[in-house]
């Protein structure tokens, strides 16, 4: 194969605020963790386990400022992206590393009457922020298929 392919999918849920960076050029950035997890049945024992796995998330400008204003700690989100090591020198002069997703794509699957109450309290006095682009992108396409398919079932 000639071509490489980088690029990550997760649902999880978010496990802090969006931290916002803003930069003199105008430009900004949002970080926040997300964790997913896996559970299964361990074969030899029988037990049921239950692992986490924690992602750092990164996402720029405009989607930057759309997360922060949506997105709450514990919300539900679906992110896509790429994968991006990161070479840093932290206070004692070592270099480190950190592993982060460049995130291209986000959907947010929290109901807005589930989000957090500022967030509760900004929807319903504000009805033009309900009409943002990315509530459109995920509402919209959900709800017409829905009607659609519910209209068009035999029973």
């Amino acid at each position: 194969m000639a071509g490489t392919l980088n690029k990550i999918m997760l649902i999880g849920h978010t496990g802090d605020d969006v931290k916002m960076h803003h930069f003199e050029g105008g430009g900004c950035i949002g970080r926040f963790p997300l964790a997913t997890n896996e559970d299964y049945v361990n074969k030899t024992s029988g037990e049921r386990v239950s692992n986490t796995e924690w992602h750092n998330i990164v996402v720029r400008n405009k989607a930057a400022e759309i997360c922060e204003k949506y997105l709450k700690k514990g919300d539900k989100v679906y992110i896509e992206g790429r994968i991006k090591t990161r070479k840093w020198t932290d206070d004692k002069g070592m270099e480190r590393y950190s592993t982060e997703v460049q995130c291209t794509e986000f959907i947010f699957l929290t109901p807005k009457d589930q989000t957090g109450a500022s967030g509760n309290n900004q929807q319903a006095s504000s009805p033009s922020s309900s009409s943002s682009a990315p509530q459109q992108s995920q509402s919209q396409p959900d709800a017409q298929p829905q009607e659609q398919e519910e209209d068009d079932l035999p029973f």
